[in-house]
């Protein structure tokens, strides 16, 4: 019997690769890439600086509520793995 939470984890890895690959890719570069400056720096090094760590972030974030869930249930359980 499959773990009904395996699949929307799955689902949700897939949503933060994808979202991380656009992040990265032509159209948001396109926007981000301009003349302007903030602070001397420009638009396109901010949105990395600040893009990057973000979604680093996120994930680190995920990972910690699937590691509380599996707590949970493994308190749940008594520490034993259910089939």
């Amino acid at each position: 019997m499959r773990d009904p939470q395996g699949n929307s984890t799955k689902e949700a890895w897939l949503i933060c690769l994808v979202l991380g690959m656009i992040m990265i890719n032509f159209p948001f570069i396109h926007i981000f890439n301009s003349d302007k400056l903030i602070f001397g720096i420009p638009v396109l090094v901010i949105y990395f600086f600040i893009g990057w760590p973000t979604s680093i972030l996120i994930i680190w974030f995920f990972v910690r509520q699937i590691d509380l869930e599996n707590n949970k249930t493994d308190d749940k359980t008594g520490g034993r793995n259910q089939p």
